[in-house]
């Protein structure tokens, strides 16, 4: 019994983690079981999601099943992104130039700050009296 080639991969955005897996297929991408049309309804969202096999030219190569937590759409997009171009990476070496040239392989390291003690928020003051 020959095993399929499954390339496995994670990618974090702010709060969110992707862990992505890929096997060569004809392009089926699946969200925690839905499709990704589904999962991500707007266009920028898919778009996002794509764009490191559009980079490459292997968009309907591989079959993609997804499965990601925390944060919101945009930050589990951002994750499942960047864990398709690791996972690229995986499938061809060659790929790497091309692929950080786009700033595909650099994780967004913009987190929330904080909240500080003695103020209402992270940056926030309580309102100064001065009488």
């Amino acid at each position: 019994m020959a095993e399929t080639e499954e390339f496995i991969a994670t990618g974090r955005r702010k709060t969110a983690v992707a862990r992505i897996r890929m096997t060569p297929g004809n392009g089926k991408i699946d969200v925690n079981g839905k499709s990704f049309e589904d999962y991500f309804p707007t266009v920028p969202l898919q778009n996002t999601l794509l764009q490191p096999l559009q980079v490459v030219k292997l968009t309907n190569a591989y079959d993609i099943s997804i499965n990601t937590t925390g944060g919101g759409a945009t930050g589990q997009a951002g994750a499942a992104r960047l864990a398709i171009s690791r996972a690229l990476l995986q499938v061809d070496a060659n790929l790497r130039g091309t692929l950080k040239a786009e700033g595909l392989l650099r994780r967004d390291p913009r987190m929330k700050e904080r909240k500080k003690s003695g103020q209402p928020g992270a940056r926030k003051r309580f309102q100064f009296s001065k009488r």
